[in-house]
């Protein structure tokens, strides 16, 4: 349902390595907020909280909150290097409009 590409998943456990924790798992959670009415929310996570269902792609775990799945369901998340700047991007098919820097997004 929620899946990471090769690049993002090299750079999530670089991530992991760099904070001291290379086991954490990677919480994708949908907050209200930003220029289109709702970010995307990425942070490492020690344990699964109850409400949260667990994904595994490309060798990382993925805990989204059931309240954001709604919002994330068929979603790709990215790492891109370039000139235009480098960082995750999220390829999301149910946002209807997104804004210029692609951190919020609408449904």
């Amino acid at each position: 349902m929620l899946t990471v590409t090769p690049r993002a998943a090299e750079r999530i456990r670089a991530i992991q390595q760099e904070e001291g924790h290379p086991h954490a798992r990677l919480r994708i959670a949908v907050k209200a907020g930003g220029c289109s009415g709702l970010t995307y929310d990425l942070e490492f996570a020690a344990e699964a909280c109850p409400d949260e269902l667990t994904f595994h792609s490309e060798g990382i775990e993925l805990l989204v909150p059931k309240k954001s799945l709604v919002y994330l369901v068929g979603t790709q998340l990215d790492y891109t290097e370039g000139l235009s700047g480098q960082g995750f991007h999220f390829v999301n098919p149910n946002a209807t409009r997104t804004c210029a820097c692609g951190t919020s997004f609408a449904v």
